[in-house]
């Protein structure tokens, strides 16, 4: 039995490797956001320099976790199997979760799931210990004033963090304005001696209060003279910052970078404990068991857990080392800090979110309110705020998202509100407050226009949602996984060590996959970068002729896979086309959004020359996309009901029109590899040979429905209806090519094309 407990202890130590591991990956975004936005430096420059912060905090960082220890339950009153059912609990729910989020590209708090998972746990094995007849109650097995402060501080922290966001920048930008270059002079001395002294106060009150070296002499005397040591910052930095402008250094560039590292220390001097703290905890019980338990895990209480242990120095050295490597090497680190850059980005982008109710009202009630002040603001006063705050004047490095002031601000002043809340006792999180002054920031900056103020104000209530939906989750997982494994005993355990396992793995595969399908799109972020008009219409025509080969590539899958489930009367396969087809539909919507942000880095005269003919090809593939879903929602209504299946003798005359489509799909999508338009008078033609042959198709059989046996009459009906919407469909083709002709050449014209339109056939009725 004890062999069993040191294999699960063992394997708690397993967990909080990968833990470490997932737990910089979803706080890596706290720390590199600003930097990585503003391309302050390389990304291999800002990755080593809050590497070297990550690892000086983990390794100077004393380690201890008291809430894991006696922070939440009263270890007094609990015996070493619940214990390590607990800690086995949380750190199998704390790696799913923190996953699952990472994968999503979600932020959430580390703090956050590791208290609610040590409460959701604590709370179940105090509900079995009080059933079992333990003459204890809730006040006496748990302590909620944690959890319930922690609650205070999301609510606290962002709230505050998101106005004060939204306030300090607005006077930044009205003192500095977009075109901050010629604004620097003598303010920008004063501005990094500000930011520098911040940074070195948050060092001090909120990355060095528990540092090993402190000792309580150091910490007394350092908040005794702190106004002198902040006087002599200010004055030393102000001075030092304007000689190096006067060099023609980059101020801006070194306090971004001085922040990143403060905040990469901190994170790992104080949130080390989120990830080790469990593991230690647990090893200090399973030392205690052994030395003193005489072989009774449910009988021997654990009240060693009341007092504090200094955390071994390897322990830690381990631990910075591995955060360091995760850190230079997760790529759900980037896929984290994407979600926040994205949703501060300046300049319009791909947006990450869709669009939502709430969302949709608040933006139209804030522009209620902007009319109502604009019309009683002095016009003097208007146009003065409209020059500091003119974003065609923004200076933003080579694919930056926001520029150096508001990097500068997003850094300092999350620093600041954490050294302040620490100082105020307030458990403020690290990621609230990091994403909600970038939040702020951005909407003072004027980045959340018209046309992305829903989707960001969206992405904002979703990633705040998940916070909360962290905690749910948290407290409700680990009390099923604690209650199964306090029920099953030691081989529970060791099967939901295993479920585990997998879960990991599958998840990683997904995540891999989900980059692999990603990277195309990286052709869109090169032409939003691209200066050269004429270079981005020549690298938007390849992005949308790929999109759309990908699009008809789709149809012809779909369509053959439609017809064929009908066919053989196979439910599952049409339901599972029905979701295929609703996802495809955003991906068109996301897809054209972000082709007309490309149209609008093209020349003025290229752009009307083809936005006409862009917007047709979108239209037409929407179409498309439509006809198929009707035929799939009729097929698969039938089917479902199981209403008699098409005779054979449609069957085969239905064969030779799919293969008719099949063909034509192909010559397309083989003409637009070949990035060619020679055969697009033939193919349009090839449509109205098909459109002939489907409407005499349709015709006769409508003709025959007298004749027909009375029980296919359904079938038939749903048979018509598939005929009607493929010729619909190939009449969208037909205008599709036409419309790709004229993309890939304004002067395309396609000899008797006007013979051939005035003759089609007309839809039928």
């Amino acid at each position: 039995m004890d062999i069993l407990f040191l294999c699960v202890v063992i394997f708690i130590f397993l967990l909080a490797i990968f833990d470490l591991s997932v737990g910089v990956s979803n706080d890596a975004a706290n720390f590199l956001n600003s930097a990585l936005g503003a391309k302050a430096a390389s990304f291999k420059r800002i990755i080593i320099i809050a590497s070297i912060g990550v690892f000086a905090g983990a390794a100077m960082s004393n380690g201890m976790m008291d809430i894991a220890r006696h922070g939440i339950f009263r270890p007094e009153h609990f015996s070493f199997y619940d214990l390590i059912c607990i800690f086995m609990a949380v750190m199998v729910t704390d790696i799913i979760l923190l996953d699952i989020f990472n994968s999503l590209g979600m932020p959430t708090s580390t703090t956050v799931s590791m208290v609610f998972e040590l409460l959701g746990a604590t709370f179940v094995v105090s509900l079995i210990k009080m059933a079992g007849g333990i003459e204890l109650g809730f006040n006496d097995l748990l302590n909620t004033e944690k959890a319930l402060s922690v609650i205070l501080g999301i609510f606290l922290s962002v709230a505050i963090a998101f106005v004060f966001g939204t306030v300090v920048q607005f006077l930044s930008r009205m003192i500095f304005s977009f075109n901050y270059k010629s604004k620097l002079k003598w303010k920008i001395g004063i501005f990094g001696g500000i930011c520098a002294t911040a940074i070195i106060y948050f060092l001090l009150i909120k990355g060095a209060k528990d540092l090993t070296f402190m000792t309580p002499e150091v910490k007394g005397w350092i908040n005794s003279h702190t106004a002198l040591i902040l006087g002599g910052c200010f004055a030393g930095f102000s001075v030092l910052m304007q000689l190096l402008h006067m060099l023609k250094v980059n101020v801006l560039k070194i306090v971004v970078l001085m922040g990143t590292f403060a905040l990469a220390m901190a994170f790992a001097g104080n949130d080390l404990v989120n990830f080790i703290g469990v593991p230690l905890s647990g090893l200090a019980s399973y030392q205690d068991y052994m030395a003193n338990g005489q072989g009774d895990p449910t009988g021997f209480l654990m009240g060693s857990l009341n007092s504090s242990a200094n955390t071994p120095v390897y322990f830690l050295i381990g631990a910075g080392m591995i955060m360091v490597v995760s850190l230079a090497t997760s790529k759900k680190a980037r896929n984290v800090s994407n979600t926040s850059i994205g949703l501060s980005a300046q300049q319009g982008g791909e947006e990450l979110f869709g669009s939502s109710r709430i969302a949709r009202r608040l933006v139209r009630w804030t522009l209620s309110a902007y009319h109502q002040v604009h019309q009683h603001t002095p016009q003097r006063v208007r146009d003065w705020f409209n020059k500091r705050f003119n974003t065609d004047e923004s200076i933003l490095e080579n694919g930056a998202a926001f520029d150096l002031i508001r990097g500068s601000i997003n850094l300092v002043l999350a620093g600041a509100l954490i050294a302040m809340g620490t100082s105020l006792k307030l458990p403020l999180s690290t990621t609230f407050v990091t994403f909600m002054v970038a939040m702020g920031t951005s909407l003072a900056d004027r980045a959340w226009g018209r046309e992305s103020a829903v989707f960001r104000i969206t992405g904002v209530i979703s990633v705040i949602g998940g916070w909360f939906l962290t905690a749910g989750a948290a407290f409700i997982g680990t009390g099923i996984i604690v209650l199964l494994m306090h029920i099953g005993g030691l081989w529970v355990m060791m099967a939901l060590a295993a479920t585990t396992i997998l879960l990991i793995i599958r998840s990683n595969k997904r995540f891999r996959n989900k980059k692999a399908e990603n990277e195309g799109d990286t052709l869109f972020q090169t032409i939003l970068s691209t200066e050269d008009k004429e270079k981005a219409w020549n690298l938007l025509s390849v992005y949308i002729t790929d999109r759309q080969q990908k699009f008809i590539s789709f149809a012809n899958e779909s369509y053959g896979q439609i017809t064929t489930a009908f066919i053989n009367e196979n439910a599952g396969s049409l339901r599972k086309s029905e979701s295929t087809l609703i996802r495809q539909k955003s991906i068109l919507k996301s897809d054209r959004r972000k082709e007309t942000l490309c149209l609008r880095h093209v020349s003025h005269e290229t752009a009307i020359e083809k936005s006409a003919w862009f917007h047709l090809s979108n239209t037409c593939c929407m179409s498309i996309l439509y006809n198929l879903r009707r035929i799939n929602e009729i097929c698969k209504e039938h089917v479902d009901n199981n209403f008699h299946p098409l005779p054979s003798k449609y069957v085969t005359e239905f064969s030779a029109i799919r293969e008719d489509i099949d063909s034509l799909l192909k010559s397309v999508i083989k003409m637009m590899g070949a990035s060619s338009t020679e055969s697009v008078p033939t193919l349009r033609r090839t449509c109205d040979n098909i459109k002939d042959s489907v409407s005499a198709t349709y015709h006769r059989l409508y003709a025959q429905l007298r004749d027909d046996d009375p029980s296919t009459m359904t079938v038939v009906y749903v048979y018509l209806n598939m005929l009607q919407e493929t010729q619909e469909m190939v009449s969208g083709i037909r205008k599709y090519l036409r419309a790709y002709a004229k993309l890939q050449d304004s002067d395309f014209s396609s000899r008797g094309q006007s013979m051939l339109d005035k003759t089609a056939k007309h839809p039928l009725p």
